[in-house]
């Protein structure tokens, strides 16, 4: 993993907003409708192609695939393990519940989510090594296009598998999980292989408080989500903790977020987790206050703090001051070469859903650049 050795690197969560054209084939694989293998191939390879360079271009240093070609980030898994069917309502989150209208009229702006929510109803194994293959190979086709300082590609964590998709097999949560684990071992490891960082996406930390998780009591919560950490690490025994980086949030939705747990009650668990860097929100109105629990959690010298830098569900671009400042505040507690500039979540975490407008995505995506690299002149100076 590269570090700031002598600047403030850049890079963002991972999902970018995709095309009409991806959009349109991926929801034709999802409802089961007919498509060409061979157009899917090849939009898809262009569309991974176009939007690193448009990350290379607006200077971001560590850069992904997009998640172009995954309907939703914790869902996609349906078409790499076995064992899944169905489709479930969404569960609505705790602080939506009690706003009937407001879901209404984001809906109409967002637009609603047509992807697939399905159960565990049979033993879990991993079948998805040709999407896998697909996946890394367009990514390093696009990297050698358009060279950028590192590369990475997102991943499921077990919780976050398991907060998305019930369990209708397992005897017990614990070992539904258990069995996520030592599947998607064979991506985890997949993608370590093929030289790029592997980034583990964790709202199952956090944002599962108040949406998969939410029948459980706080300490119920807690002590699950240090269990799927044990099992993620497990999952990751063979990879080396600098090659790994983990993502932390609270849902990449606009809503209140009054019932999402503190910060506090979390990181001890984060803490514990093998990557050796960690993306969190941290410019977000619910969460932008707690940098400071940071400066007292006893961070391990191995660790690297990715700070959410700008909000991912506002299409305001943050000024390049206030994203300096951000910076500062974090590298005053862990020293400028353990902080890289990151942001809150991503900007299309499913596929055709949201509100972030493509082309003020990626000048979110300068504010940040630009952000960095007048911090980078103040702390190197």
């Amino acid at each position: 993993m590269k570090l700031s050795t002598n600047r403030i690197l850049t890079t963002h969560v991972g999902s970018l907003p995709r095309s009409q054209a991806v959009v349109d084939l991926l929801f034709k694989r999802e409802h089961g409708e007919s498509y060409d293998p061979v157009e899917f191939n090849r939009v898809m390879a262009d569309a991974v192609s176009e939007t690193v360079r448009r990350q290379v271009e607006t200077g971001i240093d560590i850069v992904s695939d997009g998640e172009t070609s995954k309907t939703g980030y914790a869902t996609y898994i349906k078409d790499r393990l076995s064992g899944f069917s169905g489709d479930n309502p969404r569960q609505i989150a705790l602080d939506l519940q009690p706003y009937p209208e407001f879901r209404s009229r984001m809906a109409v702006f967002a637009g609603k989510q047509g992807f697939k929510r399905q159960s565990c109803t049979g033993p879990v194994a991993y079948i998805g090594h040709g999407d896998l293959q697909k996946d890394i190979f367009r990514m390093q086709a696009a990297i050698a296009a358009h060279p950028a300082v590192e590369g990475f590609l997102n991943a499921a964590s077990p919780g976050v598998v398991s907060a998305f998709q019930p369990d209708a097999w397992y005897k017990t949560h614990a070992a539904y999980v258990e069995a996520i684990g030592e599947a998607m071992q064979t991506e985890y490891e997949a993608i370590v292989n093929a030289g790029f960082i592997l980034q583990l996406d964790c709202p199952d930390l956090a944002m599962a408080r108040h949406t998969g998780f939410q029948d459980l009591t706080e300490a119920a919560f807690l002590k699950r989500a240090e269990h799927q950490v044990e099992v993620m690490n497990h999952a990751l025994r063979n990879i080396p903790a600098e090659s790994l980086r983990m993502h932390v949030c609270w849902g990449n939705y606009e809503g209140p977020h009054d019932h999402d747990i503190s910060l506090t009650k979390i990181l001890d668990i984060i803490l514990k987790a093998k990557p050796a860097a960690i993306q969190f929100e941290a410019s977000n109105p619910r969460h932008a206050h707690e940098w400071v629990y940071w400066k007292d959690a006893g961070i391990p010298e191995d660790k690297i703090l990715i700070p959410g830098l700008l909000t991912s569900t506002s299409n305001y671009v943050e000024h390049r001051e206030l994203v300096s400042q951000r910076i500062r505040q974090f590298a005053n507690i862990v020293g400028r070469e353990r902080v890289i500039a990151g942001t809150d979540c991503g900007f299309g975490t499913f596929a055709g859903i949201g509100k972030m407008d493509a082309e003020i995505s990626f000048k979110k995506l300068q504010a940040l650049v630009d952000g960095a690299c007048l911090a980078s002149k103040e702390l190197w100076e």
